[in-house]
């Protein structure tokens, strides 16, 4: 099974699609500014579970971050669990630099 992840600026989400099939098998979408991207959601549908569609939206989706020198901020369950799981992409997580406290 091939699994292709591409941006869609427009809807503000990244697309997965199985094998070269038109149907959208996942969705990541997400929050843009010039220093930061947030992921807010991501949601796979059901017979495709299980199958690495999620984990190919977020690899992809991160690795773009990264080429483009954003932080990410995974407000999503999805992207903060794989990112725990995934050392190799803690360096993108956002952190806040604010030293305001109450």
């Amino acid at each position: 099974m091939a699994v292709e992840v591409s941006d869609a600026p427009g809807a503000k989400r990244y697309e997965a699609r199985v094998d070269g099939e038109a149907e959208v098998a996942g969705v990541a979408q997400y929050i843009r500014t010039k220093e930061l991207v947030a992921f807010v959601h991501t949601e796979v549908s059901p017979e495709y579970e299980g199958r690495g569609v999620g984990a190919a939206l977020v690899r992809t989706s991160l690795d773009e971050a990264r080429a483009a020198n954003l932080r990410v901020l995974a407000t999503c369950p999805f992207y903060s669990g794989w990112i725990a799981r995934h050392p190799e992409y803690q360096d993108l997580l956002y952190q806040s630099r604010s030293r305001v406290s109450d």
